[in-house]
């Protein structure tokens, strides 16, 4: 099964992803798409470093419940609120953003501000992405009654289950019973490509 990370690569770095980027921001499309491979597992690390507190962690799960969009990818990055956008990158990167929008511009080769326009623009959709695999995913891990399983990395299935738990009303605590309930020690290979996020919710709550 595809990590977190992977999933979002694949996702953001098709071709019309790429070009919705590119027509809403300005930034030419073979920049888009170095920006985006360098941001996403910035993003990802800095996601896992947020969800290590509790009301970091509640915060984020409450993001994903808030962005619940199913268009199609393309239109989604088109008529996003970069508004919107800009406060998000805002609040995954905190103290950190100016030295986080440099890192990935100086490794891109590109101006900074090229990078804040691509963020503020694929922001509100990179939450709405994984607020519908959740959602696609959640009857499949309703029907198997498995807990997140991080041997593999993070995955669809598992984004599902916390999913379940927060939608069923039992919050912090039902996601603790969820990933109680499978493998909660991602491999080494597992650990920058999104696994850790599931790790750090559960840290927080022993």
């Amino acid at each position: 099964m595809n990590n977190l990370l992977q999933v979002l690569l694949n996702s953001f770095t098709q071709q019309s992803s790429v070009d919705a980027t590119s027509k809403k921001t300005g930034v030419k499309g073979i920049s888009v798409l170095t920006i985006l491979s360098y941001a996403l597992p910035l993003i990802i690390r800095y996601m896992t470093k947020n969800a290590s507190s509790q009301s970091g962690a509640q915060s984020l799960l409450g993001a994903l419940t808030q962005h619940k969009s199913t268009r199609a990818m393309p239109e989604q990055i088109a008529e996003a609120d970069t508004d919107d956008g800009a406060k998000i990158i805002s609040h995954i990167f905190g103290a950190d953003q100016n030295n986080a929008v440099n890192e990935i511009a100086a490794k891109a080769n590109v101006p900074a501000a090229d990078v804040s326009s691509v963020l503020a623009s694929i922001a509100p959709t990179l939450l709405s992405s994984l607020s519908a695999a959740t959602a696609a995913g959640s009857q499949a891990q309703a029907n198997k009654k498995q807990g997140v399983d991080l041997s593999d990395g993070l995955d669809v299935s598992d984004l599902a289950a916390i999913f379940q738990s927060t939608q069923s009303g039992k919050g912090i605590g039902g996601i603790l019973g969820t990933l109680l309930g499978g493998t909660t020690q991602p491999t080494e290979t597992a650990k920058d490509d999104g696994s850790a996020l599931l790790s750090s919710l559960l840290g927080l709550m022993k």
